[in-house]
């Protein structure tokens, strides 16, 4: 395939992704205007949740028409019509309801379609790590896993579709399509379904491997989807904990959530974007050489951002107690002095916080800021160059580490009479 034929197929695929998202939200908007109960901000949440995930279109168009040997781009493509294709078809149910109070062949369509969410799963959680960033696996000792995860997801789509028992949306409504007199078809689909983890936490193994083999550029790639793939993690993980101890009803849907609650549950869905987004930086090798300072101040300001809002909710909670074992009574003076508080911690904790990353995660660079402090107060102190000579040699040969180091001051000319 030409670069030309590439970049008119790749083109059109993301301009159908983009197309099915918008037509989801006309059926959201049309699902509104006929019943007022389905335009709740809970429907609307379900839409916008497959709005980080257009990057991954987009990226794949970018990607596909400009790197045609690359398969990272087409992968982005189908994951990303996938993606839509789901949320098109959740909208298109809610807007059929709305309008005739059920959804005609709802069972049957949901019994076939159970298993769309496996290809983008597969492609994005197996295949694009286990092939990134040039497309090709790390060595032939890894085809086994592309096999084997291969099969793994057609085996549990065909044996998802077969399973006899419950269907999933539908209450005391069985799969049509299920097999009564083979409840083994039900173990096939558990068991495949347990393997997809495994074969994912195994390409994440093989990216790791990859880093350690490779070269600094490539290691520089993979920089960018690990730190793409752990700012998901942090925020998936700071949510989990903030809701856990201070809104554990609305983690169990127990009770409505808060708004700080919904906040954090939003960022987490645009954190996705940033999966696709660094794909993009890695495979185009756009300002690719910028992540390490990305990750220093990602990792300075994601421990302070932390730090802070626990030093800050804890703080309040504390003073709340005080007040109330003082005067019988909750006061807003506890807000004001939690963020009094938190405005004195914030420039000397995050220059604890930086010091304490550099010192443990870029060591050398520490130890080289640290030399050139003390030098630059030596050359406060000390005015007879000739003394500074090795002095500054050795700085130089240990901050910047060259093959050969030599120093050459111009003798001094005594000045012309006339």
């Amino acid at each position: 395939m030409s670069p030309r034929a590439a970049s008119w197929l790749a083109w059109p695929l993301a301009g159908a992704s983009v197309a099915m998202f918008v037509a989801s939200v006309a059926l959201y908007v049309l699902a509104r205007s006929a019943q007022e109960a389905l335009g709740s901000w809970d429907a609307l949440g379900d839409l916008l949740v497959f709005v980080p995930f257009l990057a991954f279109p987009i990226v794949g168009a970018l990607i596909a028409s400009r790197r045609l040997e690359n398969p990272i781009g087409w992968m982005c493509l189908v994951a990303g019509l996938f993606w839509m294709l789901i949320a098109l078809g959740s909208q298109y149910d809610a807007f059929v309801l709305a309008k005739l109070g059920s959804v005609p062949g709802a069972v049957m369509i949901d019994a076939l379609t159970q298993w769309i969410w496996v290809p983008p799963v597969g492609i994005l959680g197996i295949y694009m790590i286990l092939l990134f960033p040039d497309g090709r696996l790390p060595s032939r000792r890894w085809r086994p896993l592309a096999w084997l995860s291969g099969a793994v997801m057609v085996l549990f789509s065909v044996a998802s579709t077969l399973a006899p028992g419950p269907l999933e949306g539908h209450p005391g409504v069985r799969n049509p399509f299920g097999l009564e007199g083979h409840p083994w078809v039900a173990v096939v689909a558990v068991g495949t379904v347990l393997l997809l983890p495994l074969c994912i936490l195994a390409s994440a193994l093989s990216l790791v491997l990859r880093y350690r083999r490779s070269g600094s550029e490539v290691r520089e790639q993979i920089k960018w989807i690990a730190f793409a793939a752990v700012l998901v993690g942090l925020v998936y993980l700071s949510g989990l904990l903030s809701e856990l101890v201070f809104a554990p009803g609305s983690l169990v849907g127990e009770d409505a959530p808060p708004l700080w609650v919904e906040i954090q549950r939003n960022m987490l869905m645009l954190s996705y974007a940033g999966v696709p987004v660094a794909i993009g930086f890695t495979i185009l090798k756009y300002r690719l050489y910028d992540i390490d300072v990305i990750i220093n101040r990602a990792l300075v300001y994601g421990s302070l951002t932390a730090t802070l809002l626990e030093a800050y909710f804890g703080g309040i909670v504390l003073l709340q107690r005080v007040f109330v074992a003082l005067t019988g009574e909750e006061s807003t003076l506890a807000v004001v002095g939690s963020t009094l508080v938190i405005a004195a911690l914030f420039a000397p904790l995050r220059r604890r916080i930086q010091t304490f990353i550099d010192r443990h995660f870029y060591r050398s660079k520490y130890d080289a800021r640290k030399i050139l402090e003390a030098f630059s107060g030596k050359l406060r102190e000390e005015t007879n160059l000739a003394a500074l000579d090795d002095e500054l040699v050795g700085v130089v040969r240990e901050t910047m580490q060259p093959t050969h180091v030599s120093l050459w001051l111009r003798p001094d000319t005594p000045p012309e009479t006339s």
